[in-house]
């Protein structure tokens, strides 16, 4: 049902609920048929998106996840759940552990996208986010700063799957109007300075706003967008060239060669990390690239995994290190 008109969040909560609507609506037919799971943490964000859903699919489950990083963190989920399902949202907690490999803020997100997509009542459920316009920028901010290449500086996507994030296109000020009577709660780790993204939010957004004139989360997230069509058409070319560069676990340096280096690079990415290559660096992309344009008879890099980057007749070949 609709929100009730007499409540004066309306319009606030009409445009979330309109965010939401649209993007459903653009899901494939399987995952718009499917049961639809929100990422809950209590936080405006979340509730906004839940209560929108809610509100267009009364199905919809709300999974909280319990990092157990925080006292009382299982008692706080165990009273949200009961909150909401007071209000007819089933709902659910999942408990976590949070490790350690690439530090609190990666590890937590991977224990709680795990539990997320393990949550799913089908495996065609779509996994509503709470993320807004402001996280858009603040990723496209943190991928500047460490020198990240157009795929990561495009950003979120609204949609991938089993990930949908309606919110991409509103502030976070709309979301907090949109959640009526239910008070969010403020996690204070939103904002604990030892976070990068908290610093960002508090202080580096705030100092560009006021040293440009305003408009600059909207300006970082045009530009993601924009980012993001260009990388959607390169990828697209790369996909080809990799099938027409293939032979067998192969390719053929010749094909490689006739393309520009965006592209050329794209293909090396994803071959290579087919290959056991994990997460190439871009001193890696570089050079194997060389081995295909500035080809001189040398000798290809080392890459992560154990793994050695060859030229022979013509062809590059990734084999185990001897």
């Amino acid at each position: 049902m609709e929100p009730d008109v007499t409540e004066p969040d309306v319009p606030m909560r009409s445009v979330v609920v309109g965010a939401v609507r649209r993007a459903l609506a653009r899901l494939p037919p399987e995952v718009r048929a499917a049961v639809p799971v929100v990422a809950c943490s209590g936080g405006a964000d979340s509730l906004a998106v839940l209560l929108a859903t809610h509100s267009l699919r009364p199905d919809v489950l709300a999974v909280i996840v319990d990092h157990g990083l925080q006292e009382g963190s299982a008692e706080r989920s165990a009273a949200l759940a009961a909150t909401l399902r007071d209000r007819g949202i089933a709902a659910e907690v999942r408990a976590v552990v949070v490790g350690t490999e690439g530090g609190p803020e990666a590890a937590a997100r991977r224990a709680r996208y795990a539990a997320l997509a393990a949550a799913r009542p089908s495996p065609d459920s779509p996994v509503l986010l709470g993320h807004t316009l402001d996280d858009q920028a603040e990723t496209v901010l943190l991928g500047l700063g460490r020198g990240s290449g157009a795929r990561s500086l495009a950003g979120m996507r609204e949609w991938t799957a089993p990930w949908l994030r309606p919110l991409l296109g509103l502030r976070r000020q709309v979301t907090r109007a949109a959640c009526g009577d239910l008070a969010p709660w403020d996690d204070p780790h939103n904002t604990d300075p030892r976070f990068t993204r908290v610093r960002l939010r508090h202080e580096v957004l705030p100092l560009l706003e006021d040293t440009l004139g305003g408009g600059v989360a909207e300006a970082l997230a045009r530009t993601a967008a924009q980012l993001r069509e260009d990388d959607e058409a390169l990828t697209a070319w790369a996909d080809r060239v990799r099938v027409e560069a293939a032979e067998g676990p192969e390719l053929r340096a010749s094909v490689l060669a006739c393309v520009p280096a965006a592209v050329r690079r794209r293909v090396l990415r994803d071959w290579l990390a087919a290959a056991g290559a994990p997460a190439p660096t871009d001193a890696h992309l570089r050079a194997a690239d060389a081995l295909v344009a500035e080809w001189r008879g040398q000798g290809g890099p080392r890459l992560p995994g154990g793994l050695d980057l060859v030229r022979r007749d013509g062809r590059l070949a990734v084999q185990g290190v001897t």
